[in-house]
């Protein structure tokens, strides 16, 4: 009966995927799946919500689930394959809010039968992917006094069976940045009259593919990338506008200070060398997830009661987490379950058009959360 629910709700989800912010029949659906269950929530945000199954002590956790999908067209040939044109649930954001709402049906038996000392929230939060979500809901709801927070995320890269975590810092911090340059246009019969966005673009992508090599240390893991540029007007004239943009990932918030010195550094630079005007502006992103170490020992000894096979990383993840938010208001440990299928050529990567999971591994994961859950309860 649960693997039914859990893939029945699975695919109505990924068949009906919707963008970061735009959640509201996602939303709307949670809702009412928490009615039937008859447990409570709050909506501070126009999408998203916090569900809450109170318990019989002072003891409170929190588990998040994101709900947003991503602007992909889905290629997969399955019968619940998404029916929103260009938007897809590549990254298991629709197995996370599954087994989320799985995890609550467990939970409010317990709290039915008086068995349930531990108050639990279930956070299912808005726009992971961009806008930040995780910290919008942070700066507009109080979630008053919380043991800690935890999160799982489906992970193509491992088996079925597996759960990926460590100690310390796990995912990247994610910042965006994007460079706006303003030059002189002129006819190419008399282009020494005019000064060359071109030219700058030029300056810049040479600039900031040498940033990495001369100003940041050989051992640490950073990444400026550079994904998109462009410049000029028409065949025959100087270029009088360009625009270059791209991502910096980083663990050490001490290392993205120094990105982002030095790229005002070559902005300021640009505008000598070539006569134009440029701008920088940067999209403060995600912070680097942390594993609290308390809250890792807990998860850790959790799952290894289920019968998933732990896996310790010895690197982080360089790609973004916007859970790394929910540190600034509670202890917080984050892991990744495992969901590659070979058999059933579940294999391809997190935001591809091809990702997909059976819906039997959201068991593990919620087997997981109880079990976090029973570290709590039997401390009581």
């Amino acid at each position: 009966m649960e693997l039914q629910y859990l893939t029945e709700t699975r695919r109505h989800l990924h068949q009906h995927p919707e963008l970061s912010m735009q959640e509201f029949e996602t939303t709307a659906f949670i809702k009412r799946q928490l009615d039937d269950m008859k447990i409570s929530y709050e909506s501070p945000l126009p999408t998203g919500l916090i569900a809450t199954i109170p318990g019989s002590s002072s003891t409170a956790v929190a588990f998040r689930a994101d709900i947003d999908a991503l602007p992909i067209h889905e290629e997969n040939d399955c019968e619940f394959k998404s029916t929103v044109d260009d938007v897809m649930h590549a990254c298991g954001h629709d197995g996370h809010t599954t087994m989320l709402l799985g995890f609550a049906r467990r939970v409010k038996q317990l709290a039915d039968n008086n068995e349930l000392k531990t108050t639990v929230h279930f956070i299912f939060q808005p726009s992971e992917e961009t806008m930040a979500g995780a910290n919008q809901l942070i700066n507009s709801y109080d979630f008053k006094s919380l043991d800690a927070i935890y999160g799982l995320h489906m992970m193509p890269d491992n088996d079925e069976g597996t759960i990926l975590s460590k100690p310390g810092v796990l995912t990247a911090s994610a910042t965006e940045y994007r460079f706006f340059i303003n030059g002189t246009s002129a006819h190419v019969a008399n282009k020494e009259q005019g000064h060359s966005a071109g030219k700058a673009v030029t300056f810049l992508l040479n600039q900031l593919s040498q940033l990495q090599h001369y100003h940041l240390p050989g051992l640490g893991h950073n990444i400026i990338h550079i994904g998109k540029f462009s410049a000029g007007e028409a065949i025959n004239t100087v270029p009088s506008s360009g625009y270059l943009e791209g991502t910096i990932r980083t663990f050490d918030m001490d290392d993205l200070t120094t990105v982002k010195n030095q790229m005002e550094r070559i902005r300021s630079a640009c505008e000598i060398v070539t006569g134009t005007s440029v701008r920088i502006e940067f999209a403060e992103g995600y912070p680097p997830t942390i594993n609290d170490s308390d809250a890792y020992r807990t998860m850790h000894q959790a799952a290894e009661t289920t019968d998933l096979e732990w896996i310790e990383k010895e690197d982080p993840y360089l790609f973004g987490e916007d859970f790394a938010f929910y540190s600034t208001i509670a202890p917080t440990a984050f892991a990744f379950l495992g969901c590659r299928n070979e058999e059933q050529s579940y294999v391809t990567g997190l935001h591809t058009s091809t990702f997909n999971f059976d819906e039997s591994v959201l068991i593990k994961g919620i087997n997981v959360f109880e079990a976090i859950l029973n570290q709590y309860e039997d401390k009581i």
